[in-house]
């Protein structure tokens, strides 16, 4: 068992702008997310993730960062980021930032100098080449729609952004980028940061030549490229390895064979990545939950092989997990808490999401004036664009835009949900005034309090953590059946993921006798004794 603090923790991701707004300007801010620190405590998470605080014009809400050394004036200062870090340690807990260092926004010091002209010292800080046959130097597209090159008429070159066009990549084959980022890095640290999350960190390096994509929204040259495992083990090497902290990779189109070069120990890069794969599902429902539980297996065997994984359900890129993945009509609190126990029982390192623990659900806006993301708004253009009507390009995008998860923290049932006593920069959806904190704090039954309760058996037993992993139903796209299992402790997880009464026949685990710790729903006896499961029931046993 090689224990590390970072694999037994349960990390909680706060969005800034729709966390808690201090000042009364709409903006949610570091001063709030201090306001709000013993409710963290309280809840029994043990880490905080915070994406960019980093001074930005927001074209992509902080992931266009314009300085790396100063906090975005919406958020506070320099000063309320030192008193907040100050507060998580008093309270024992740790702090990790978004590190954003694929692009930076157009407005940063280097990327300005570096479209000034041809010859300036920076200008390969950056990725520009010439137009090929008067077009784009390839046929690459950007993640948020159109091309991944934009035009600079004062130089005559295009650059590259594989994001917004106000996203400029940077230039990784350049040393004098690699020095200056590693001195920025290390500086955070200095400061008693506690690690980072590094945004779409496999696309830092590029292929040789830039050549065009078989297909031109494939990542297939900038995913993966050998140049990031270079950067990456000098990184370690010359920085992170002389602190006791946590990283963890964003990396689209990983596959635990490719997770491996990440994550393996010896291999000295990073100490675990998100998978994407099982948020591209659509939903759990039939194949997709059976194929959900085999990409469970292929990525629980990477701990066996010296690496570790990450178990997360929803963030600020991806819809709410209870909408997406439950129900969030008829069972919303059934659902949530079934997913619950699933997320804080599978192997891993847990992510919890804001508002998650209180089973926040998707937003229904009326129009695309009420969106903010700028991934959901240049679809959508895209779309209409092409003929298509509004009504119909909205219904399509509603359940997958970016603004589910943005929406505020819905923290009680006044004005704004509590989130500001001014005009919030972002609709709070219109269910606050039932899905609150304060409503939930209160409710001993309510999805809060069931998540307090599973981090409390998280931490006291630790087969959750390091334990194997055992599935029993792999064929079964309803009932999801596991064993947790360390020296002499024995855990069984049952659930069902449906919303219709399941038979069950303890037997066939082989279960001879238990003790319940946890369940969603009131059991007649304790044990495994009650052979119906209730739609989207969870229990959690301790097998004796």
């Amino acid at each position: 068992m090689d224990r590390k603090w970072w694999k037994e923790a349960v990390v909680y991701q706060i969005y800034p702008r729709s966390f808690k707004d201090s000042n009364g300007d709409g903006i949610g801010d570091l001063r709030g997310i201090i306001e709000k620190l013993d409710y963290l405590k309280d809840l029994g998470v043990d880490v905080i993730w915070l994406t960019p605080i980093y001074k930005s014009p927001n074209d992509d809400n902080g992931y266009d960062v314009a300085d790396y050394y100063q906090v975005m004036d919406e958020f506070g200062s320099m000063d309320d980021f030192d008193l907040l870090l100050e507060e998580v340690h008093k309270r024992g807990l740790k702090l990790i930032l978004d590190l954003v260092i694929n692009h930076t926004s157009d407005e940063h010091e280097w990327f300005m100098e570096s479209r000034s002209s041809r010859d300036n010292p920076r200008r390969d800080y950056y990725i520009w080449r010439k137009p090929r046959d008067g077009k784009e130097p390839n046929n690459w597209l950007s993640r948020f729609s159109g091309p991944a090159w934009e035009y600079d008429e004062r130089t005559g070159e295009y650059y590259l952004h594989l994001f917004s066009r106000k996203q400029p990549d940077l230039n990784w084959e350049n040393p004098r980028v690699k020095n200056e980022i590693f001195e920025m890095i290390d500086w955070w640290l200095k400061k008693g940061i506690d690690g980072f999350r590094m945004d779409v960190i496999n696309f830092i390096g590029k292929a040789e030549g830039l050549p065009d994509a078989k297909e031109p929204d494939s990542p297939e040259h900038y995913a993966n490229q050998p140049l990031v495992h270079e950067i990456l083990k000098d990184l370690h090497e010359e920085v992170l390895s002389r602190y006791d902290i946590m990283t963890v990779g964003e990396t689209p189109h990983v596959t635990p064979e490719i997770a491996r070069l990440y994550v393996q120990k010896d291999r000295k890069e990073l100490d675990m990545v998100f998978s994407f794969e099982h948020v591209y599902l659509k939903d759990f429902t039939g194949e997709n939950f059976i194929h959900f539980k085999k990409l469970q297996q292929r990525w629980s065997s990477l701990i066996r092989e010296g690496g570790w994984i990450t178990q997360y359900l929803e963030n600020h890129d991806q819809p709410r997990s209870v909408s997406k993945f439950g129900d969030d009509k008829r069972y919303r609190k059934e659902s949530a808490k079934m997913l619950a126990s699933m997320l804080l029982t599978l192997p891993g390192t847990v992510f919890i999401y804001q508002g998650q623990e209180i089973g926040m659900t998707n937003v229904e806006f009326s129009g695309i004036d009420d969106y903010n993301d700028i991934k959901t708004i240049n679809k959508y253009r895209e779309e209409i664009s092409k003929g298509r009507k509004a009504e119909e390009v909205l219904k399509e995008l509603q359940p997958v835009s970016r603004d589910n998860s943005r929406t505020p923290m819905q923290w009680n049932s006044s004005i704004h949900a509590g989130f500001t006593t001014g005009e919030p920069w972002l609709k709070v959806n219109t269910n606050y005034r039932e899905i609150n904190v304060e409503n939930e704090l209160r409710d001993p039954e309510s999805v809060l309090n069931y998540y307090k309760k599973l981090l409390v058996l998280r931490k006291k037993y630790k087969a959750l953590v390091y334990g194997s992993y055992q599935p029993m139903t792999d064929d079964d796209s309803e009932i999801y059946a596991y064993f947790r299992e360390l020296e002499d402790t024995k855990l069984f997880i049952l659930l069902n993921n449906s919303g219709c009464q399941k038979d069950f026949d303890p037997e066939m685990y082989n279960i001879k006798k238990s003790r319940l710790l946890i369940s969603n729903y009131p059991l007649a006896e304790e044990g495994i004794g009650k052979n119906l499961l209730q739609p989207y029931e969870a229990r959690l046993y301790i097998v004796e």
